[in-house]
């Protein structure tokens, strides 16, 4: 075993004073930023529409909602369900 420790997603992309989830895309809209009718549905479909609709970010699924100490421009947070079913409008951040 090696030192080397990968990272399932890509390092996270800020902007300056940026908190909220469209401030990231100002200039380069109609690039969406929440899926509220993701709500419901398999988590690997809401994965295929999300990286689709926006290929700027990258879906991370988590079963467990923490607080987010950071805010990423670059990545969408899915909390899904012990059956895989996305429980919150994934958005941006």
């Amino acid at each position: 075993m090696g030192d080397d420790v990968r990272v399932p997603y890509p390092p996270c992309a800020y902007k300056p004073n940026c908190k909220a989830a469209e401030c990231c895309y100002l200039g380069i809209l109609p690039n969406p930023f929440r899926w509220p009718q993701l709500v419901g549905q398999s988590g690997w479909q809401a994965k295929a529409v999300i990286e689709k609709d926006n290929p700027y970010v990258t879906v991370i699924f988590t079963v467990v909602k923490q607080e987010q100490t950071d805010f990423c421009c670059n990545r969408v947070y899915v909390w899904v369900d012990l059956f895989g079913s996305v429980l919150e409008i994934p958005t941006v951040g």
